[in-house]
């Protein structure tokens, strides 16, 4: 008899019935707004996420030599994939072009709950627009599946922000803009949940805000919570994070036409703290706490 190996799990047919179930309703709902299946390889150059993330993601993945001597990797996330795939064609794809697909990654990382080793995802991508409705569509496609699903808005909520708005306001109150690590402020933000306040402030710092300013930046993004608080941050920010602000409640209005404005809250506070996250992000999250 053999162990299985942690976090790696046995899925059983009751339970498989209810992914299905919801695998159905994620693909179902991204074919009606256009989206097309793609199918993608389990393994990468390891190279192409260190390219992307630096030499320390290597400990995080499941990566290895293969017999014919090239450091390959098992993937684990879609993005890097799916943008390979998107420059090998070049012009020969048409935009915007829209894609999905439901299938496992892997990340060696410790195991914990709701966190394995292998897991499931279904991932959709928009390539070759910045149009607003792309954003847009993208909340629809997960506001429709999990209305499909029989959820209402009493059940979950999307935090949507904008990472130029974070960026822009880091650089605008800094006293040394040049000085300052955009991206490591913002991975900040995102850890912001997650650590204690000093630590926080701290990570702020060592982004290139002092102590002071890191406190008003963190006034600024969490004291917005409708479209009418933006006004405040447009005022410190200027022209970069005034364009954001407006790239943003454009992406809202869309989506409130499509049908998911309900759903969305403005909340800066969520960033993504992957440094390849631009523009628009969100998050879903349980509403009833």
């Amino acid at each position: 008899m053999y162990d299985g190996l942690k976090g790696f799990r046995d899925i059983y047919p009751e339970e498989q019935s209810a992914r299905r179930e919801v695998t159905d309703a994620l693909e179902d709902a991204a074919a009606s707004y256009g989206f097309r299946e793609v199918a993608t390889p389990a393994l990468e150059r390891t190279q192409m996420y260190v390219d992307k993330s630096g030499e320390e993601i290597v400990d995080e993945l499941y990566a290895f030599e293969d017999k014919g001597g090239r450091e390959v990797a098992m993937t684990p996330e879609l993005t890097p994939t799916v943008a390979r795939m998107v420059v090998a064609k070049g012009q020969e794809l048409s935009k915007p072009i829209k894609w999905m697909s439901t299938r496992p990654f892997w990340r060696y990382e410790q195991v914990q709950q709701g966190r394995f080793r292998e897991f499931y995802q279904t991932n959709i991508d928009i390539f070759g627009s910045s149009a607003p409705e792309a954003d847009a569509e993208v909340l629809a496609v997960a506001a429709d599946a999990l209305t499909s699903l029989g959820l209402t808005g009493d059940d979950f909520e999307f935090r949507v922000s904008h990472r130029d708005v974070l960026g822009g306001l880091v650089r605008a109150l800094a006293d040394d803009p040049e000085a300052v690590d955009t991206a490591a402020a913002i991975r900040a933000v995102d850890k912001r949940e997650k650590v204690d306040d000093g630590e926080y402030v701290g990570l702020l710092s060592d982004a290139g805000l002092d102590r002071a300013t890191a406190r008003e930046f963190d006034d600024l993004i969490t004291d917005v919570d409708d479209v009418g608080d933006l006004e405040t941050v447009a005022a410190a920010g200027g022209e970069d994070v005034e364009a954001a602000i407006a790239n943003l409640t454009d992406v809202l209005a869309v989506a409130d036409a499509f049908g998911a404005g309900e759903f969305c809250e403005i909340s800066l506070t969520t960033a993504r703290g992957l440094d390849y996250y631009t523009g628009v992000v969100f998050e879903c999250f349980d509403s009833t706490g």
